[in-house]
């Protein structure tokens, strides 16, 4: 059997990302003063894609146990009928593993990415991705995704199997 290939961990940008969905942050984003000044609103930072199949928007909490190292992974999943956007409740660091659609539509070469904290991100829909992985604590998002009928989740194996050796937190 073949050794698993390492992953880089790369930092979470919009550039980077823009492929796959969607950087969650404020910094950088427009924004504008509301309710007499006493806020700012940072406006229409995800594009939330839920209206397929008579879906509609729901609003969860996830809490996710935290990974350990080293993390081996051979499977990712997707959910074809929409979104889903991942933001950690408070300033929390946690790890992306997401993979483009390889030339017969099942996962390709995966690739890792580390939120600072502050960032969020929202998987376009059909986009391969790791389950959450959260890091070093017991961990609260609010996932924003699709509710209603039909089959939302695929899931396959990666073309090989990888590996994150560690995180510096």
């Amino acid at each position: 059997m073949n050794a698993p290939r390492v992953l880089e961990v790369r930092p979470l940008t919009r550039e980077g990302f823009a492929r796959f969905g969607d950087v969650i942050e404020t910094d950088a984003s427009r924004s504008f003063a509301i309710n007499d000044g006493t806020a700012m609103r940072f406006n229409d930072l995800a594009k939330i894609d839920v209206l397929m199949q008579d879906g509609r928007a729901a609003l969860s909490v996830f809490r996710g146990q935290p990974v350990r190292f080293p993390l081996q992974m051979s499977e990712v999943e997707r959910h074809p009928l929409g979104s889903q956007a991942f933001m950690p409740m408070g300033v929390i660091p946690f790890l992306i593993v997401v993979a483009a659609d390889g030339p017969d539509g099942r996962p390709g070469e995966p690739c890792a990415f580390m939120s600072n904290g502050r960032q969020g991100v929202n998987y376009g829909r059909g986009v391969w991705h790791h389950p959450l992985l959260s890091l070093g604590t017991v961990s609260d998002f609010l996932v924003v995704d699709r509710a209603g009928p039909g089959e939302n989740c695929d899931v396959a194996a990666l073309p090989g199997r990888y590996l994150i050796e560690s995180i510096a937190l």
